[in-house]
C-alpha cells in the first residue's frame, strides 16, 4: 500500500516497542468466476469518499498474494484486465518475470518460479484445479509453504473458489515436489492459515487458529499482513480471542508493528446481532490520541481480523460504553465499521 504517513505514525513508533514483549452445478460444467468487489471502503475509514478500484470498466482490482521483504505472504491489490478467465490470469500474475514484473511494489517478489506456465485453471463445485508446466517445480524449498498459501489465498478471493488443487502436466500433486509438504486430498483452504506463527505454543491440541492483521512498513507507507496464530481453547469467544491477539501484538523480531497498546481490552463480552458486533473497549484503544480519537490503522486491523473467517460483517466501536468517538481525521466514527473491499491497494 502506498500512502503518506498520518498522525498515527507517532503511535506506531511508541507501540512497536511493545512488540518485543510479545454442489449446485453439474460435474461437467464450470462455475462462474465472481470478480472481486469494486469499492475500496463502504464507510468513512479512509477519510475519503469511496474510491473506484480501477480506472475503467476494462480493469478489475485483483488481489495477488506476493512475498514481502520479511518473507510474509501478503495481498497486494492492483488493476488487471477484466478478462473471462480472471482466476487463471491471477495465477499467471504470480509468476516471477511474468506480467506482474512492471506492477510489483517495492519490497515484494512473485511466488512462482520464472518460466512457469499456467496451462489451465479448472473450477468445479468450489474447487479450483491449477495445472502447471514442469517449471513449477523449480522453486526454492524455503518458498514451498509460501507458494501453497499464495495460490490458496489468491484463488479463494473469488466467491466460487473454496479449495485449491495443483497439478503438473495433468498429474495431481499429493505433496509439493521439492520439500514434500503434504497437500490435502480434497484441496487446500484458508483454514490452513497464512504466515503461521505458533511460537510460544506448547500444546497445539489445546489451541485453535485465528488470523489477525498486523502492519509492516515500506518507505513512508504501511500495509497489512495476515498472521495465523494459535489461541487457547480456554478463551471460548472467538471475537475476544482475536482482540486479545491484536493487543498482544506480533512477536519480537517479526518485522511487524501494531498501533494497539497492550493495555487495550474489552470491558465486556462482544455483542453480536445480525452480523454486527459491538465492541466496548477501555480507553487504551485510543492510544495517545486525545478527544476520543481512534486510529485508522486500529480500525482497519480490527475490521480485517474480525471479518476473516467469522460471521462478523460490521463493527460498532465504543469506549467505556460511549459511542461518541471520532477518527483521527476528526470525523465522527460511523456506527458500522466494515471490512475494506480492497486490501493494500497498489498505486500504479
Amino acid at each position: 500500500m502506498r500512502k503518506k504517513k498520518t498522525a498515527a505514525a507517532a503511535v506506531i513508533l511508541i507501540s512497536s516497542v511493545y512488540t518485543a514483549g510479545c454442489g449446485l452445478w453439474p460435474e461437467e460444467k464450470k462455475e462462474k468466476i465472481d470478480p472481486p468487489q469494486s469499492v475500496v471502503y463502504t464507510d468513512n475509514l479512509s477519510g475519503e469518499e469511496g474510491q473506484k478500484t480501477a480506472q475503467n470498466k476494462d480493469m478489475v482490482m485483483t488481489e495477488l498474494y506476493l512475498i514481502d521483504k520479511n518473507g510474509y505472504v501478503v495481498s497486494q491489490t492492483m488493476p488487471l484486465p477484466n478478462t473471462k478467465s480472471l482466476a487463471k490470469q491471477a495465477v499467471e500474475y504470480l509468476v516471477a518475470e511474468g506480467p506482474v514484473s512492471n506492477l510489483i511494489p517495492n519490497g515484494f517478489r512473485a511466488v512462482l518460479p520464472a518460466g512457469t506456465q499456467v496451462k489451465s485453471v479448472d473450477i468445479k463445485k468450489g474447487t479450483a484445479t491449477v495445472d502447471f508446466s514442469p517449471e513449477f517445480k523449480e522453486y526454492e524449498k524455503a518458498d514451498e509453504g509460501r507458494i501453497v498459501q499464495a495460490l490458496t489465498w489468491t484463488l479463494t478471493q473469488f466467491d466460487s473458489v473454496k479449495r485449491v488443487k495443483m497439478q503438473v502436466n495433468g498429474q495431481t500433486l499429493s505433496e509439493m515436489p521439492v520439500g514434500k509438504m503434504a497437500l490435502a486430498e480434497d484441496g487446500t483452504t484458508r483454514q490452513a492459515g497464512i504466515n503461521v506463527d505458533a511460537s510460544g505454543v506448547v500444546d497445539l491440541a489445546d489451541t485453535r487458529a485465528v488470523t489477525v492483521y498486523y502492519m509492516a512498513q515500506e518507505g513512508e507507507g504501511y500495509y497489512y499482513v495476515p498472521v495465523t496464530k494459535r489461541v487457547s481453547n480456554e478463551e471460548q469467544d472467538q471475537i475476544t480471542a482475536i482482540v486479545k491477539e491484536l493487543a498482544k501484538g506480533p512477536r519480537a523480531g517479526s518485522g511487524l508493528v501494531t498501533e494497539f497498546l497492550p493495555e487495550a481490552e474489552l470491558l465486556e463480552k462482544p455483542v453480536m446481532k445480525e452480523g454486527r458486533v459491538t465492541l466496548n473497549f477501555n480507553e487504551a484503544i485510543l492510544g495517545s490520541f486525545e478527544n476520543k480519537m481512534v486510529s485508522e490503522h486500529i480500525l482497519k486491523s480490527l475490521a480485517l481480523s474480525l471479518t476473516e473467517g467469522t460471521e462478523v460483517e460490521s463493527l460498532a466501536i465504543q469506549v467505556g460504553g460511549n459511542s461518541n468517538i471520532t477518527t483521527e481525521q476528526g470525523k465522527p466514527l460511523s456506527s458500522s465499521v466494515t471490512r475494506p473491499d480492497v486490501v493494500n491497494p497498489v498505486d500504479l
